[in-house]
C-alpha cells in the first residue's frame, strides 16, 4: 500500500539553476532494513529517523538527490509507519511517498517494489548513506553517457564491507564484487549507495522475492553499460553505532546551506560547538559538546557532561552523569553520577 505524506517548503544546499533541458525526475529511497546492528535504539525508532547534526539521517540522505528530483519514493520495511507520522509532522521539500514491503524484500526487492511510475531517468538513494556527493553533475554525466546506470564510488582503505568495483577509461564498470575480502579486493572504490539508473534496470528484478541488487542484478547488466562516477569529498554510512556518530561529526563539520534547522537554547549551560538542540531542553549547569544531538525535550543535569552522542527526544541525564559515544533512545534515563561510555542504549525491546 502507497502513502503519500503531506508536504510544505525545505530548504537544501544552495541548489543550481537547473536549466530548461534539466526535467524534472523521480527518485526512490530505501530504507528497509532492520538497523539491527543499534539495538535497542532502533526497536524504538527506525535507524534513518535517528538525528544527526539536528535532522534525521533520512533528511541527510534525501539532501543528497540531484536538484531535478520532484518526488520520492520512501521504500519500506521495517516500522514504515514511523516514517508515515514523521513526514506527516515534519515535511520534506518535496512530496515523499511511503511504500510498504509486506516481507523483507533486500535492496533489488525494495527497489522494485517502491519504484511506481518512476521517470527516465530516476535516482536511487541508500536511507543510511551520509556523504558530500553532488549528484547534480553526476545526473549531467549520466545522461551524456546514456548507459543503463551511473553508480558513485568513494574511495577507502577497506573495501571488504561493501560493493567494489574496477571501471575502464571511459569509467563503463568492468568488474564488480560485493563485499570482497580485503587482499582480493580488485580495488578500493566502493558502492557510496546513490546512483542513477534508467527504469529498464527494473526488468531484471524478479517481483516478489528478496533480492540483492548488488550481489545478482548490477554484475549481471555490467553488459548493458553502468558507469562509475568517483568522488572523494567525504562519505559514511552509518552502518554501526560508531560509523553514525562519525557520520554526524562529518556533517557538523561539513555543513550545506539550509541543512539544520534553527536550534534551541541551553541557558545555564557551557556548549563547546557544534551542537544542535531541539526545543525545551533544560541543561542548567552542564557541559554539552563537540559533536552533540539533543532531541526536544531532553533534561541535563547539574554538571552532567555530553559529548560526541546523540540523545533522543525526552532523555534525561542526571546530575554528575557523563555521556561519550553513545546513542541514546527516545525516553532513555542516566542516573545521577552514572558513566554512559560508547553505548547504544533505549527503553525499549523487542515488541512482544
Amino acid at each position: 500500500m502507497a502513502i503519500s505524506t503531506a508536504h510544505g517548503p525545505r530548504k537544501r544546499s544552495s541548489p543550481p539553476d537547473r536549466g530548461p533541458d534539466m526535467k524534472p525526475i523521480s527518485a526512490v529511497v530505501l530504507v528497509g532494513g532492520f538497523g539491527t546492528r543499534h539495538r535497542p535504539v532502533t526497536y524504538a525508532v527506525p535507524k534513518q529517523l535517528v538525528p544527526l547534526a539536528g535532522q534525521p539521517m533520512l533528511f541527510h540522505a534525501m539532501d543528497l538527490l540531484p536538484t531535478a528530483v520532484s518526488r520520492i519514493t520512501l521504500a519500506c520495511g521495517y516500522k514504515a509507519e514511523a516514517f508515515e507520522t514523521y513526514l506527516r509532522l515534519h515535511p520534506y521539500r518535496v512530496p515523499v511517498t511511503v511504500v510498504k514491503e509486506e516481507k523483507p524484500l533486500g535492496t533489488g526487492g525494495g527497489l522494485k517494489n517502491g519504484a511506481r511510475d518512476v521517470t527516465d531517468p530516476f535516482a536511487l538513494v541508500n536511507g543510511d548513506v551520509i556523504s558530500g556527493l553532488d549528484m547534480d553533475p553526476m545526473l549531467e554525466f549520466h545522461r551524456e553517457h546514456g548507459g543503463l546506470g551511473t553508480m558513485s564510488f568513494y574511495e577507502v582503505e577497506d573495501p571488504s564491507p561493501y560493493g567494489v568495483a574496477v571501471w575502464s577509461e571511459d569509467q563503463r564498470i568492468v568488474r564488480f564484487v560485493e563485499k570482497p575480502p580485503k587482499e582480493s579486493a580488485p580495488s578500493r572504490w566502493i558502492n557510496a549507495g546513490a546512483s542513477i539508473w534508467s527504469p529498464s534496470v527494473l526488468s531484471a528484478i524478479e517481483g516478489g522475492r528478496e533480492v540483492s541488487l548488488e550481489r545478482e542484478i548490477i554484475p549481471a547488466l555490467l553488459s548493458k553499460g553502468i558507469y562509475g562516477f568517483p568522488f572523494r569529498s567525504w562519505w559514511e554510512d552509518a552502518g554501526t553505532p560508531a560509523r553514525l556518530l562519525n557520520a554526524q561529526r562529518l556533517l557538523f563539520d561539513h555543513p550545506r546551506t539550509g541543512r539544520f534547522a534553527p536550534t534551541g537554547k541551553l541557558t545555564g549551560a557551557r556548549i563547546i560547538p557544534p551542537v544542535a538542540t531541539g526545543k525545551g531542553c533544560e541543561a542548567e549547569g552542564a557541559t554539552v559538546g563537540r559533536y552533540v544531538t539533543l532531541g526536544e525535550g531532553v533534561r541535563l543535569g547539574k554538571g552532567a557532561v555530553v559529548g560526541d552522542a546523540v540523545l533522543m527526544d525526552r532523555v534525561e541525564v542526571g546530575a554528575g552523569a557523563e555521556v561519550r559515544r553513545s546513542i541514546l533512545g527516545p525516553g532513555y534515563h542516566v542516573p545521577a553520577g552514572a558513566k554512559v561510555l560508547d553505548q547504544c542504549l533505549a527503553n525499549e525491546g523487542p515488541s512482544k
